[in-house]
């Protein structure tokens, strides 16, 4: 089903125009009792309940806000005219604004790609497009976003792991521009049947559970101290290599191999210890 504009009339005239004809009607019944006048009296009897009823075309439709018209079951259009609108007193009018909404999902427990027990949550901004796709389509479209938005988290945080591990990896924690748009995509794909557009999805809160927080707290530090120790060795064989290189170019000392191996153990004590090296001054010979 897609949304079909209809005219409606402005509510002030129509108004004014029934009021004007209330009181003609009350006029004619009037003039009806005090001449005996059976037409007259019934003439202004049946008008001025057909005006009464006319009465009840009377709706509001308020900025970003649209009013879905049926008649007895069947949908009969969109009213988006703001302000007092009139129609057939027997549609009847459904309110459905168009402003943009937001709500925060609930903290959600799920198992991440690897298996390990997380809580995420996200912030969902959207909108109503298709006021007679949401009246009509689903039973509840403000309810129908929000367990739906649940389901697309759900989905989403099962596809992908907590932490990258390898390099190019998308993960929840290392790549929140990518995961908000896998997930407004998910919303998009569910959502789409109701007449709801999803301007906007990202996490709000993205921790482990509470029983694994400390042991993956441990693997997270243990993980940090692996990387840096391979910066540091990387780093500090490159200052060896470069030591080698300019003591040869120099001149400075001829080192055979034992001499050689000597200063690079040397060396990369000192430069990958975690403490200060304590020299010890060799003043005689290594022979």
């Amino acid at each position: 089903m897609r949304e079909q504009p209809i005219s409606s009339l402005p509510g002030i005239p129509v108004l004014l125009f029934i009021i004007l004809a209330l009181l003609g009607a009350g006029a004619l019944f009037i003039g009806g009792v005090s001449t005996a006048n059976p037409l007259l009296i019934i003439g202004a009897v049946v008008t001025g309940l057909v005006l009464l009823v006319c009465l009840g075309g009377f709706y509001m439709v308020e900025p970003n806000q649209t009013a879905v018209l049926s008649l007895f079951g069947k949908y009969v259009g969109t009213v988006n005219e703001p302000g007092l609108r009139w129609n057939n007193p027997f549609y009847s009018a459904k309110k459905v604004s168009l402003r943009v909404r937001n709500f925060e999902s609930g903290r959600l427990k799920v198992n991440e790609l690897e298996g390990s027990p997380i809580e995420i949550a996200a912030v969902i901004v959207w909108e109503v497009v298709d006021s007679a796709e949401a009246v009509y389509n689903v039973d509840d479209y403000e309810s129908f976003v929000h367990i739906q938005s649940e389901s697309a988290l759900r989905a989403m945080a099962t596809s992908y792991p907590y932490d990258q591990h390898e390099d190019g990896q998308i993960s929840l924690r290392s790549h929140p521009n990518e995961i908000s748009q896998h997930l407004k995509e998910q919303l998009d794909e569910r959502l789409t049947t109701a007449g709801v557009n999803v301007i906007d999805a990202r996490i709000s809160h993205l921790a482990y559970s509470p029983e694994i927080a400390q042991a993956m707290l441990q693997r997270q530090q243990a993980n940090a101290v692996v990387a840096a120790r391979t910066r540091i060795v990387y780093g500090a064989v490159s200052m060896v290599e470069m030591a080698l290189e300019e003591l040869k170019k120099a001149g400075v000392v001829e080192l055979d191999e034992e001499r050689k191996a000597n200063m690079v153990s040397n060396l990369l004590v000192v430069l990958c210890s975690d403490r200060a090296t304590q020299p010890v001054v060799n003043t005689g010979s290594l022979y």
